[in-house]
């Protein structure tokens, strides 16, 4: 009996069922702190769960844990391997290293970016050399580092590192997802012009603290997210620089983009790195519709020519588009646009979302591709 069959059979929560290119090891997938989904590869099929929540609650961690047994009961039997986040300190590691070291399987870390570049492949059914452009708020870096704006070579055989984006400080941690201004300051800092910030933002508290952070760099850590990189932008421009939630004034701004233009000289890219300083430089001073249209439309670019360089390094034409940011379908679609006229192959998910809910699908296929 095929999985689904017996999922369908138990009453098991199954969100989605992907079909895989081939059969493959069981392999029991935890997924993300955020919006976490629980994945069972098995044979050629994928089952991922509904969206169980963040595992920040006991609420969340509840159904994470009840889920994971369902899952295991309709594996029938003990998993060749379980996939889990990077990150040491997630319920689903701890529960993953728990689980593995009581009943002698393995239990494989897999990178936040690879993940998301792998679901898009599973769906696919791609096991061969992809690259993926990883845009989102956070994941962990194999050295600690805060990633979230990722070019990646993802195969069989794992990931490589082609790129990210440009680093910027991160004043005040996690804090500055919910307050894009601390982004817009450490944007204007990284322009030498940091001289600005207390006045730009006199009327919220803590302005000149965040200038004297960013001089002494305390509490600022590095990151190359994409979505900070959105923040930035919402900071210089005055959209919501405070928010409700995380994400809250990117989907402003991608609501003010109705007309995307692009700025040839606002970005650059060395090394891999992609610098989108110069494109921040000049949205100071510009309306938010303004603003808004130059930076979906210069960041399209300056994202479309990064993958190109890529793809004409590497040999591989395919490009995976994943994570959080594409969502946003001004951006989404202006760089698959992009792609297709320089004849690139740009892959999108099908049915699962660009978000953090397909990171368990990814997992899954990340190690399955490793092992059979």
């Amino acid at each position: 009996m095929m999985p689904a069959t017996k999922a369908a059979q138990s009453g098991s929560p199954v969100a989605e069922v992907v079909t895989l290119p081939r059969p493959v090891p069981t392999v029991l997938a935890l997924g993300a702190f955020l919006k976490n989904t629980i994945c069972l590869a098995h044979g050629s099929e994928a089952l991922v769960s509904p969206d169980v929540g963040n595992l920040e609650t006991i609420d969340a961690v509840r159904a994470f844990d009840e889920t994971a047994t369902r899952l295991l009961e309709i594996a029938g039997g003990l998993p060749a391997a379980l996939a889990h986040d990077l990150h040491p300190d997630f319920h689903s590691t701890r529960w993953a290293e728990a689980f593995a070291a009581g009943m002698g399987v393995d239990a494989v870390a897999v990178q936040h970016h690879h993940a998301h570049v792998a679901s898009v492949m599973a769906e696919h059914g791609i096991d061969g050399p992809t690259l993926g452009l990883a845009l989102d708020g956070f994941g962990l870096g194999p050295g600690n580092e805060a990633w979230g704006g990722e070019l990646l070579l993802v195969g069989a055989d794992g990931y490589r590192r082609l790129g990210h984006l440009a680093t910027l400080a991160q004043p005040g941690g996690d804090r500055a997802a919910r307050e894009p201004w601390r982004m817009g300051a450490a944007a204007l800092f990284a322009l030498g012009r940091g001289d600005e910030i207390a006045a730009r933002w006199a009327g919220i508290g803590g302005a000149d603290v965040i200038t004297r952070m960013l001089r002494q760099n305390v509490n600022c850590p590095r990151t190359s997210s994409c979505g900070r990189l959105f923040d930035a932008a919402c900071g210089l421009l005055g959209v919501k620089p405070i928010a409700t939630f995380e994400g809250e004034a990117p989907m402003e701004l991608e609501r003010m983009a109705g007309h995307p233009t692009t700025d040839p000289s606002g970005w650059r890219l060395r090394d891999g790195v992609l610098d989108l300083l110069p494109l921040l430089d000049r949205l100071p001073g510009m309306t938010a519709e303004e603003g808004a249209g130059l930076f979906h439309g210069t960041l399209a670019a300056a994202l479309t020519q990064w993958a190109l360089a890529a793809a004409e390094a590497t040999g591989v034409r395919r490009v995976a588009l994943a994570g959080g940011c594409f969502f946003n379908a001004v951006l989404t679609a202006s760089v698959v646009d992009g792609l297709r006229e320089r004849g690139l192959e740009p892959l999108q998910p099908i049915r699962l979302k660009p978000g953090d809910t397909a990171i368990s699908l990814g997992q899954a296929w990340a190690v399955a591709m490793a092992r059979s």
